[in-house]
């Protein structure tokens, strides 16, 4: 059939049942707007929602927080030039944490292209080296087929962001156009089942292991393998520890989950990791905020590392037996062998957990401020199991980490690799895009949630409720935390001062905004938010000079001391 590239680009999205695309329109990229406008006149189930944001980053947070929630690819589209540019910082973000969106760019019209025209930029090279592949189609023709490829990229083997630049010719030109199934790159294939020798290799070493551990990573929550992680976990009678990513890979309350391990992981945690013989990681990367000195972790036992991505084995630490596969494949064919060995398996796990939990009655006020601990585990006390939490980044994500229990895979998500602040509150919208059902908070600080707090905009006027609850110490406090501890407290550029009042800018959106004081009106505006059908930003005072603890000391193996 012939139709615009436009057309053909609306009708691919539609084909590959995208349900949203956040965005916001540019001259490069009005036609395929004008497309989306057309689609009006369809039944609302052949419809794509478009999300109107006010700053492109915040595009590329929503598409990830709502891949992240629900499992889907991620949509978000801009102009070109600025527009393309104020996508990287998210593109980048999805793409050090494997996560699948697909960015569609305008860019100005062929002939225009290496002229330098108005607002012309090379966005193809700027995004290489932070996305699985680039596309550009120079015909109208090509555009289903890239679309289909994209979709396939960004989703499968190891997920991640994938571009579509679109000359706005191209996105004009009429051209004969056919939607095909058969559009996927020769040399791009889905990963071949677990390798049976090698599976078996491992099978033997976890069987002869005394004090066998399993870390697990964010590939586990990817390849929905938390039922087989947890039945590996409890064959084996033995613990599970996660990296940031992982979080949630195994409930929190497991009695065989020991936490988070790492920089900000806890004491616990970090302790008990290196007493296992074998351990087993499966779907991270092994980065250095996982590992603490990676010349002495795992420096005298067995390291056996499962991943999607053949590059991750031995790059940051070389592994005794590495498979390249599925997380949840390869989980069920390990414990299929285990299961056929064990005549009895292990009655009690070989590690005695210390639950030595913070007595809450300890954590009072200080002056007029409370403990980011007790507000962060009474939060979690009162918010519902299924919710869905995202954080922002620095202390406030590190207080998570140790002190907020995730439930479930899809439930806390965060930004690991890239550290990314102002991440949190636009992902926790595109969660709730995914996920209306269930409810949606956003674990914030002041400095984090400034730089993106105009998504509230796009909160309010699409209808998108979430909580988001500000652990306000007017201070960059990661920054002002390493001020203390490494520099003699020579605080300089980390003092954020009163501005804004957080509650009033609130209610300049048109959201709910309330200022606490104690626990109890704490508690109060946790409940109230939870029921509200807009957005409610609540503004929780904390001591500037309270420390995200325990914290592992640069260069530090994960078995010494923590500051603490």
């Amino acid at each position: 059939m012939e139709m615009s590239g436009a057309n053909a680009l609306a009708e691919a999205l539609r084909r590959e049942k995208t349900q949203v695309v956040f965005g916001l329109p540019g001259g490069a990229i009005m036609p395929v707007y004008d497309a989306f406008y057309r689609m009006r006149d369809l039944p609302s189930e052949l419809r794509i929602r478009h999300i109107l944001v006010r700053h492109e980053q915040t595009a590329a947070h929503m598409a990830d927080g709502y891949a992240r929630a629900s499992g889907r690819v991620g949509v978000c589209m801009s102009t070109s030039g600025p527009g393309a540019t104020n996508l990287v910082t998210g593109i980048a973000t999805a793409f050090m944490d494997s996560s699948p969106i697909v960015a569609i760019t305008g860019q100005v019209a062929r002939p225009f292209i290496g002229k330098d025209a108005f607002q012309e930029t090379d966005i193809i090279g700027v995004v290489t080296s932070v996305t699985k592949y680039a596309f550009q189609p120079r015909r109208a023709g090509e555009i289903p087929q890239i679309v289909k490829a994209a979709f396939r990229i960004a989703s499968t083997r190891r997920p991640g962001p994938v571009l579509i630049d679109i000359p706005r010719d191209v996105q004009q030109e009429m051209d004969v156009v056919e939607f095909t199934d058969q559009t996927v790159p020769k040399r791009y294939r889905p990963l071949p089942d677990p390798d049976p020798e090698i599976v078996l290799r491992m099978v033997e070493a976890l069987a002869n292991a005394k004090t066998p551990l399993i870390l697990a990573g964010g590939g586990v929550k990817i390849s929905e393998a938390s039922p087989e992680l947890t039945a590996l976990a409890e064959l084996l009678m033995c613990p599970v520890a996660t990296s940031l990513m992982g979080k949630g890979s195994i409930p929190e309350d497991h009695p065989l989950s020991i936490g988070v391990v790492g920089m900000h992981g806890s004491t616990e945690t970090n302790q008990v990791v290196p007493k296992a013989d074998v351990l087993l990681v499966v779907g991270s990367r092994l980065s250095d905020r996982t590992t603490g000195n990676v010349q002495k972790f795992c420096s005298n036992n067995q390291l056996l590392h499962i991943d999607t991505d053949k590059a991750e084995m031995g790059k940051n630490k070389l592994p005794t037996i590495s498979l390249a596969s599925d997380a949840k494949k390869a989980l069920k064919a390990i414990h299929a062998g285990l299961a056929s060995r064990f005549t009895q398996k292990p009655k009690l796990p070989w590690f005695q957990r210390a639950r030595n939990d913070i007595d809450m009655d300890q954590l009072e006020k200080d002056g007029p401020y409370l403990s980011a601990v007790r507000v962060v585990r009474l939060v979690r006390k009162l918010l519902p199991r299924e919710t869905i939490v995202t954080t922002e980044v620095g202390q406030n994500q590190m207080w998570c980490a140790v002190h907020f229990r995730a439930y479930g895979a899809r439930q806390f998500i965060t930004s690991g690799g890239l550290g990314t602040m102002g991440f949190g509150f636009p992902a926790s919208l595109g969660a709730k895009v995914a996920r209306p059902d269930v409810p949606v908070v956003d674990i914030a600080g002041d400095g984090s949630f400034g730089m993106t707090e105009n998504a509230l905009a796009t909160s309010i006027e699409e209808r998108i409720p979430v909580t988001v609850m500000i652990l306000n110490n007017r201070m960059l406090g990661m920054v002002a935390q390493w001020h203390r501890l490494f520099y003699e407290r020579r605080y300089f550029g980390v003092e954020l001062g009163k501005s804004p009042c957080f509650p009033k800018l609130a209610e300049a959106y048109g959201a709910i905004g309330i200022g606490v004081q104690d626990y109890k009106e704490l508690s109060e505006a946790v409940k109230d938010a939870l029921t509200s059908d807009v957005t409610t930003v609540i503004d929780v005072p904390i001591s500037p000079e309270e420390d995200a603890i325990p914290m592992l000391r640069p260069g530090a193996g994960l078995e010494e001391a923590t500051i603490a």
